[in-house]
């Protein structure tokens, strides 16, 4: 498989937190939020196919097993923001409000 995260992609994905493995999902599902509200529908794409592959990795990961539905699920519902309908209703700022918690929860991380 192609990687656009090679290094992550390559081991250095399973060090990082849940926290923040969701964090740096969260920040390209902002970046395709941002290129989806400037209407570069290419950039868009981009930024959401990283989102995947960065989730695909988390959902991947032995460790978070006791997650995975939760993961499944939200791989789903981007899937249907992004590409399809949007029947699940999501909004810009759903997301933003979704991945505030981790970014948050790895900032105290690395604050301790």
């Amino acid at each position: 498989m192609n990687y656009e995260h090679k290094e992550l992609a390559g081991g250095r994905w399973q060090k990082l937190s849940f926290f923040e493995q969701m964090a740096n999902i969260g920040s390209e599902v902002e970046r395709a939020v941002n290129w989806k509200n400037k209407k570069n529908q290419d950039y868009c794409q981009r930024a959401f196919l990283r989102a995947l592959e960065l989730l695909d990795l988390t959902i991947a990961d032995q460790q978070s097993w006791p997650r995975l539905k939760e993961l499944n699920r939200l791989r789903e519902v981007l899937a249907d923001y992004f590409v399809f309908e949007n029947t699940y209703g999501s909004t810009d700022i759903s997301w933003h409000n979704y991945f505030f918690a981790f970014n948050y929860a790895a900032s105290l991380k690395r604050a301790s």
